[in-house]
């Protein structure tokens, strides 16, 4: 038998199909390719470019949200460097308040002080004066009173009296700091 008469006079077996199945079987599937390409693909195309772009459009938006939250956090560093440095401008200029204020506080208590202290000077100078003045006048009156009795006499001119006792008080304050001095 001839090797290529045995080729196409085969019997059909269970992995080989007859020529007539081959020959239809094709005939079918190409129409059905055929029918798939021309209205099928075309729909299958379009969804995945759709698809393709809304996977762009996602890609795209999460870049644009990645460089917004980028910025929003560069601003938000920002408004945070920037309330620092007012915080700590605050507390310089609270440092500063309370400087002047302190300061404004010693001069107000020195200036008080010191009228205090003056009134206090003035009140113990008219103290020392009206003092010396009383000292004075009981003195005149003791010496007064006490030459009346050695002398024996009332001394009855007061203008005389006074005259005596305020030369007796002068000659002792001019008497007296040379013995406190010595």
């Amino acid at each position: 038998m001839n090797n290529s008469a045995e080729w196409f006079n085969w019997d059909p077996s269970l992995l080989v199909p007859a020529s007539y199945d081959l020959l239809w079987g094709t005939v079918a599937f190409v129409i059905v390719a055929f029918v798939v390409y021309k209205k099928a693909w075309p729909t299958f195309i379009s969804l995945l470019d759709e698809r393709r772009e809304k996977i762009e459009d996602g890609l795209l938006a999460a870049e644009r949200a990645r460089e917004e939250i980028k910025a929003e956090r560069e601003h938000l560093a920002d408004e945070v460097t920037a309330a620092r440095k007012d915080a700590a401008r605050i507390r310089e200029d609270a440092q500063e308040n309370a400087k002047a204020i302190i300061a404004d506080a010693r001069s107000k208590a020195t200036t008080e002080g010191q009228r205090i202290l003056e009134s206090a000077q003035r009140q113990i100078e008219a103290d020392r004066i009206a003092a010396e003045s009383s000292l004075r006048t009981d003195v005149g009156s003791l010496a007064t009173t006490l030459a009346g009795r050695i002398v024996g006499a009332n001394v009855a001119d007061s203008d005389v009296s006074r005259q005596v006792v305020d030369r007796f008080l002068d000659e002792l304050e001019a008497s007296t700091p040379a013995n406190t001095e010595a």
